[in-house]
């Protein structure tokens, strides 16, 4: 169990920090995370230690805790002029104020009508739809290989998971894997739909990916090294 407590500014080297402070019992040291989508940095602390030690744990991190700050990549807004990836296929975002209608794609363009105020909400919206239409039906397609049924998928925005698998069948995942190239979508969508048959990471569960999904350690990869790049967008 996870309890989070207030969350602090701290000044490292002369730079304001966000530090979120949480206790947990399953905690056996004090530990440090950044969150690559907020910038803030999470500070978990076991039962039984003091909130204040926690705080001078990181004071003593300071120095790799505004390393892996700095080496965040730029954050990209949905706004007019930005260019955002759509499985492998990279868009410019188009503000269309005298158009009728929401997005569309037309001519390597991502078109957004309505005002300015919208755009963001707009391009996040559209993007959430296409994943969900890309998600779904690969999905079912490999369920139906290895015989299995899917209890419901939803689309959600994670923090942490590309995707997970609920004893009950259900398939949840995260919208931005959308902005991945097609084969890494594909690989987190058959990784999740194989939890349907072994709810672990045993030899067998990954046979079972490569089975459905040949080129996945290609994807796994790409993930492990370029997935927080997804978090950047938005």
């Amino acid at each position: 169990m996870t309890r989070k407590l207030r969350s602090e500014i701290l000044s490292l080297n002369g730079r304001d920090v966000p530090v979120r402070v949480q206790l947990s019992r399953r905690a056996s040291h004090i530990s440090l995370r950044l969150d690559e989508r907020t910038g803030e940095v999470d500070l978990t602390l076991p039962t039984g230690v003091a909130k204040s030690e926690g705080l001078d744990f990181a004071h003593e991190k300071a120095s790799w805790i505004l390393r892996q700050i700095d080496a965040l990549p730029e954050p990209v807004p949905f706004a007019d002029g930005s260019v955002v990836p759509v499985m492998g296929t990279d868009y410019l975002i188009r503000h269309r104020p005298e158009a009728r209608g929401a997005v569309w794609v037309e001519e390597g363009s991502l078109n957004v009508a309505g005002g300015e105020p919208h755009v963001s909400r707009r391009v996040q919206d559209w993007l959430k739809k296409t994943a969900k239409r890309e998600i779904t039906w690969r999905a079912h397609a490999y369920a139906h290989q290895l015989s299995r049924t899917i209890a419901r998928i939803s689309i959600r925005d994670p923090r942490s998971r590309w995707g997970s698998c609920s004893d009950e069948y259900a398939l949840s995942f995260s919208w931005r894997i959308v902005l991945a190239p097609k084969g890494v979508l594909e690989y987190v969508v058959a990784h999740e739909v194989a939890h349907l048959v072994e709810l672990n990471h045993s030899a067998r569960f990954w046979s079972l990916v490569r089975d459905i999904c040949p080129d996945c350690d290609v994807s796994k990869y790409w993930l492990k090294r370029d997935g927080a790049t997804l978090h950047r967008f938005g």
